[in-house]
C-alpha cells in the first residue's frame, strides 16, 4: 500500500535574507572559503535574492496532482529539500503525523551519480533516521533521462529555441559538472563507471536523434571544486570560445542535466554564457528545460505506475533501469559511491553551486 508521493528536490533561497545560510548548508564541510561564496551570494541578488527552483517545483507538483488525479490515483504529493525549507527532515515529520507509513519518492534528477542520485538516497535516509520509529517506508524511483517523454520535450525546446537562430548553428548540450574522480566512481568498475557522465550523453544523443542534428557537443558548468581537482570539462564558457574559434556564428545550448530554469540555469547560461557568446558576436539560443511542459507530470505519472500497477518501464537505451531505492540503501545496480573528499581548499579556491 502507497499512501504519498515525496518530491525531493535540492532547495533554494526564496528571500535576501535567506541567500547566505542557504549557501553554508550547500557547501558545509567542503572547504570553500568565504569570499567565494561573497561571490555566489552576488549572483542570487542579481535576482532579487530569490532562486526560481522553489516556485518551479511547486509548479511541477500542481501539473502533477493533477495528472496523477486524471490517472484515478489517490496520492496526496509532499515537498521536501536538501539544502531550504521545506526541510526533507520536517516534510517526513509532516508525513508521519498524517498517518503516512508508505511512499514514493521523486527525486528532481534524472541522472546516476553520486550528486544526482545517491545524495538523494543519503537524504531519505537521514530524515527517516530524524523521524524515528514512525518514519514512513520510502521507496525513491528511477532515473529517467532515457524516458521517452524526457527526451520529446527537450527536443521540442530544441526545435523552438532554433527557431531564432539562422542555419548552421551548434547544437551544445550541457549538464553540471561533478569531480573527475566522483564520476569514475559512478557505476560498477566492471561497466566502466561514469555511469553520470555516460547518461548524459546518451540523453544528448537520443535528443540530437529526435531533432535530426547533424552534430552536436556535450559540455559542462556550474564547477564548484578548487581549481587544483580535475572536474568534468569543458565548461560551456570555454567551449563558446573555442567554437567561435573554429569558425562557428551560432549556438544553441540545451542544458540536459536539468529539469528546470533555477539558478545555475538562468546564471550559467542565460547570463554568462549568453553574454560570451555576445561578446563575440555569435548568435545564442537557449532551450528551454521540460519541468514547465506537460509531460513532464506524465513522466511522473508513469513512474508510479511502475511501482504501483507494474507497468513496463518505458525507456529508449539499454542503460540498467537504476536508482530505485528503499529507505535510503544504495540501489541495486550500485550507482554511485561517495569519493573521499580532498583537505579543504585554500582562500579563493573554491566555488559553491551558483
Amino acid at each position: 500500500m502507497t499512501d504519498a508521493l515525496l518530491w525531493l528536490s535540492f532547495g533554494g533561497p526564496e528571500s535576501p535574507a535567506d541567500v547566505r545560510p542557504f549557501l553554508e548548508n550547500v557547501t558545509r564541510g567542503r572547504g570553500v572559503p568565504p569570499e567565494r561564496l561573497d561571490e555566489v551570494e552576488q549572483h542570487y541578488q542579481h535576482f532579487g535574492g530569490v532562486s526560481p527552483i522553489n516556485r518551479l517545483n511547486r509548479e511541477a507538483m500542481d501539473a502533477v496532482r493533477a495528472a496523477l488525479a486524471a490517472a484515478g490515483i489517490d496520492l496526496p504529493v509532499y515537498f521536501g529539500n536538501r539544502n531550504w525549507h521545506p526541510m526533507v527532515e520536517d516534510t517526513v515529520a509532516e508525513m508521519a503525523a498524517d498517518g503516512v507509513r508508505s511512499a514514493l519518492v521523486f527525486p528532481t534528477s534524472a541522472y546516476g551519480g553520486y550528486s544526482a542520485c545517491r545524495q538523494y538516497d543519503e537524504d531519505i535516509a537521514r530524515a527517516r533516521e530524524s523521524v524515528g520509529d514512525d518514519a514512513p517506508d520510502l521507496v525513491k524511483l528511477r532515473h529517467f533521462f532515457d524516458h521517452p517523454l524526457f527526451v520529446s520535450a527537450f527536443a521540442d525546446a530544441v526545435r523552438a529555441a532554433a527557431a531564432d537562430l539562422p542555419e548552421g548553428y551548434r547544437l551544445v548540450f550541457t549538464a553540471h559538472s561533478v569531480p573527475d574522480s566522483a564520476d569514475r566512481a559512478a557505476g560498477p568498475p566492471e561497466e566502466g563507471g561514469r555511469r553520470y557522465s555516460r547518461q548524459v550523453a546518451e540523453a544528448a544523443r537520443l535528443v540530437a536523434a529526435e531533432v535530426g542534428a547533424d552534430g552536436f557537443d556535450v559540455v559542462w558548468q556550474s564547477r564548484s571544486g578548487p581549481p587544483r581537482i580535475p572536474w568534468l570539462e569543458p565548461d560551456v564558457v570555454d567551449h563558446i570560445e573555442a567554437l567561435h574559434a573554429d569558425g562557428v556564428r551560432a549556438v544553441l545550448v540545451c542544458p540536459v542535466g536539468f529539469v528546470s530554469d533555477h539558478l545555475e540555469v538562468v546564471w550559467d547560461l542565460d547570463t554568462e554564457a549568453k553574454e560570451k557568446a555576445e561578446e563575440l558576436g555569435m548568435a545564442f539560443a537557449r532551450a528551454a528545460t521540460p519541468n514547465g511542459d506537460p509531460r513532464f507530470a506524465e513522466l511522473v505519472v508513469e513512474l508510479v505506475r511502475e511501482h504501483l500497477a507494474g507497468a513496463e518501464a518505458r525507456k529508449l537505451s539499454d542503460f540498467p533501469v537504476g536508482g530505485c531505492t528503499l529507505n535510503g540503501a544504495p540501489c541495486a545496480v550500485a550507482c554511485c559511491e561517495p569519493v573521499r573528499r580532498p583537505a579543504p581548499a585554500q582562500a579563493g579556491q573554491g566555488r559553491p553551486a551558483s
